[in-house]
């Protein structure tokens, strides 16, 4: 039987068991032994982790080659264009290539847990929330490409990943099935 936990990573966590500086690490939330990330999420991004003891699964979850959706919530700065949705749609050209082309819709700010630290709020500058979902999984992608478009990425929550949702789950809490 494959155990998959899904567990909300909490900001600031890194999507490891160890780190040589003493940081935060999985560790200090996922008690179960020989599970393993299924991908990763950055030390400042939040949301949905996927680990599983299926090699398999792990594979699928991570490769880029399947395709799986992943869906985040997005807080950027400043107001989002038209014309920077449709740039998001279509793909953007990054340092590493061309981005495939991404869902994304702006959305009111969703009811979420307080981050802790908060984000840096300036009063002069307005901020919106996106939901954004991709099928590829670059090193600090959606970041990029907020930016790229001339509105960086303030918060970043991933909510799902395929048929995987984070639901309820708070900060440091996660949910564990046997598939």
């Amino acid at each position: 039987m494959t155990t998959l936990v899904l567990f909300n990573k909490p900001f600031n966590v890194l999507c490891q068991f160890t780190d040589e500086n003493g940081r935060e690490t999985l560790k200090d939330h996922i008690k179960l032994a020989q599970v393993y990330p299924a991908g990763r999420l950055d030390r400042d991004s939040e949301g949905l982790l996927l680990l599983t003891d299926d090699g398999h699964l792990q594979h699928k979850i991570s490769d880029p080659n399947f395709k799986l959706p992943k869906t985040y919530l997005v807080q950027v700065e400043g107001e989002v264009s038209e014309a920077a949705l449709n740039t998001l749609r279509k793909g953007i050209n990054l340092n590493d290539g061309m981005t495939l082309p991404a869902y994304v819709q702006v959305i009111p700010k969703p009811t979420i847990w307080e981050r802790d630290p908060p984000i840096r709020v300036r009063k002069k500058i307005p901020d919106c929330w996106l939901e954004l979902t991709i099928i590829e999984g670059r090193n600090r992608q959606i970041r990029r490409m907020t930016a790229a478009v001339g509105n960086p990425t303030l918060r970043l929550i991933r909510q799902r990943i395929g048929e995987w949702e984070l639901g309820d789950l708070l900060p440091g809490q996660s949910r564990i099935l046997h598939l």
